[in-house]
């Protein structure tokens, strides 16, 4: 669903990435792990169109969309949830769902969506006239992954979900990517520093070391790669 080719990006004269090259397949669930400033959250950056690759290819359903800007991204079914969550704090939890779907024209459409979130968020259901800035960490986590959703995306990513958020909470967000994955055959692509959660529930994880991908292979085998119990795994 999502090829990346020979990805290049600069931040004036320091060069993030160096020449990725990644694919994720329709319908799996695809992670990127590393150390800080490794290049991941620019990764997903490229890909979304915030931010313009110097060179490379970035193909979406067969489609070059290196060259669209994040709105057009976002209208062909590719949604980032970014880091730190960005939800809109001075609106409702309600307002920033239907932010979610601005760009959608099937308006008759949204209650099912909407019943699909509240259903997995309960809380989020409970919460809807409040204000978006007084929830917990994990609260607004859920509220951005319910956001996005209210896109209706293809394929979803995810950047640092358990950022910042309760060991509890983190545990049920990361079952519900998983069941959003498994019930709406949403594809994602998940960057998480918890490389222990991000290989249990990804089908293939990535390696990325100072923007170079340095192994690559299905998450069981990454687990048990030394290299990577050693590095990001706690030994």
């Amino acid at each position: 669903m999502l090829h990346i080719r020979d990805l290049y990006v600069n931040y004036g004269a320091i060069a993030a990435l160096h020449g990725l090259n990644i694919d994720v397949p329709q319908g799996h669930i695809v992670t990127l792990i590393g150390a800080n400033g490794a290049g991941k959250s620019t990764t997903l950056r490229a890909v979304s169109g915030i931010v313009r690759p110097a060179k490379g290819s970035i193909r979406f359903d067969d489609e070059e969309i290196s060259h669209l800007p994040p709105h057009r991204i976002v209208e062909r079914g590719l949604c980032h949830v970014p880091e730190g969550r960005m939800i809109f704090a001075n609106l409702t939890v309600m307002e920033n769902l239907m932010m979610g779907a601005y760009r959608r024209s099937d308006r008759h459409a949204f209650s099912a969506e909407l019943d699909y979130i509240f259903g997995i968020f309960p809380r989020l259901k409970e919460r809807k006239k409040q204000n978006a800035g007084t929830l917990s960490g994990g609260e607004q986590q859920m509220l951005a992954i319910g956001r996005a959703l209210m896109s209706k995306p293809r394929c979803l990513m995810l950047d640092e979900p358990s950022l910042g958020i309760a060991p509890l909470l983190m545990k049920t967000i990361f079952e519900k990517i998983v069941e959003v994955n498994r019930e709406l055959g949403i594809t994602i692509l998940l960057v998480e520093q918890n490389a222990n959660l991000a290989l249990e529930i990804s089908n293939y994880g990535y390696v990325l070391e100072t923007g170079r991908i340095i192994l690559a292979d299905v998450s069981a085998k990454l687990r048990e790669d030394p290299k990577v119990k050693e590095s990001y795994l706690g030994g």
